[in-house]
C-alpha cells in the first residue's frame, strides 16, 4: 500500500473509531494503569494516540509529550485539546523525531501496522539511553475468542471479527507472537503480562456489568495474562 492510500485508510478508520467509548475506554484506561508502573524519565513519545483517551493520562504525568498519529482528523484534536503536547501528522514509518524519548507507548498499535516489527525496531532507534518501549494489544486466546470459536462464530482464534476489521487490524497477536516481534526487532524483554479477564462481548458486558464488576475482571487479567483480553510489553534496548 502506498503511504497516501495508508493515510487515507488511516481518516476512514478515525472516522468510526469507538475507541474511546464503552468498554473500549476503560480497557485503555486501565493499559495506562499498567503503564505508569514501568514510566521513567520525563519524556514521553506516543504512537497512535487516536481520540486521545491514553494521551489524557500520560499528558496528566507533566511529563513533555510528543505525539505522532497518521490521521489529521486525530491530530487537529489533539492538537486542540493538549496544546502544551508536540502533535505531529505522519505515518510512523515517516516520521524523524529531533530527540530522543524516555518511554514511547504504543496503546493498540501494533495489530494496525503493515510491518510491526519494523516499526519497533525504528522505535528503539528513538530511545533514550535509559528508555523504554510500552506497548499493548489484543490477545488472540482471550476466553471471549475462544468461545466464539467453540460457538462458530469464528473460525479460528487469530481471525479477525468485526471490531477488529472495523478498527482497521491487521491482525491478532498471540502471546508468542507478539513477544516475538520485540525479540526480532533487537529489543530486551523486560516484562510480559496481561489485563482483562473478558468472558464476554462488550456489548453484553456494557448491558449487564456493573463496575465493580468490570474493574475486578480488568485486574483478573493480570493473574492470568495467557488468557486475558489484552496483553502488553515493556522492552528496552539491548546494552552495548
Amino acid at each position: 500500500m502506498t503511504p497516501k492510500a495508508e493515510l487515507q485508510r488511516l481518516e476512514r478508520i478515525a472516522s468510526d473509531s469507538l475507541y474511546a467509548s464503552g468498554v473500549n475506554a476503560d480497557t485503555v484506561r486501565y493499559s495506562f494503569r499498567i503503564f505508569e508502573r514501568f514510566l521513567r524519565g520525563n519524556s514521553i513519545l506516543e504512537m497512535g494516540a487516536a481520540e486521545g483517551v491514553m494521551t489524557e493520562l500520560l499528558a496528566a504525568t507533566g511529563k513533555t509529550l510528543t505525539i505522532v498519529e497518521g490521521s489529521k482528523a486525530f491530530c487537529d484534536a489533539l492538537a486542540r485539546r493538549f496544546p502544551s503536547a508536540q502533535v505531529f501528522h505522519s505515518l510512523f514509518e515517516d516520521f524523524a523525531p529531533d530527540r530522543a524519548f524516555d518511554n514511547i507507548v504504543l496503546g493498540h498499535v501494533l495489530e494496525h501496522v503493515a510491518d510491526p516489527t519494523a516499526i519497533l525496531a525504528q522505535a528503539a532507534t528513538w530511545l533514550s539511553a535509559e528508555g523504554r518501549i510500552l506497548a499493548a494489544v489484543p490477545n488472540s486466546r482471550s476466553l471471549h475468542r475462544q468461545a466464539a470459536v467453540l460457538m462458530g462464530l469464528l473460525p479460528g482464534e487469530e481471525a479477525l471479527n468485526e471490531m477488529d476489521l472495523r478498527h482497521g487490524h491487521r491482525r491478532v497477536f498471540n502471546p508468542e507472537s507478539f513477544r516475538q516481534c520485540f525479540i526480532a526487532a533487537g529489543l530486551m524483554l523486560e516484562m510480559f503480562g496481561g489485563y482483562w479477564l473478558k468472558p464476554l462481548s462488550n456489548r453484553q458486558i456494557e448491558e449487564t456489568w456493573t463496575p465493580d464488576l468490570l474493574a475486578a475482571f480488568m485486574r483478573l487479567g493480570e493473574r492470568y495474562p495467557d488468557i486475558a483480553a489484552e496483553i502488553y510489553v515493556v522492552a528496552c534496548a539491548k546494552p552495548r
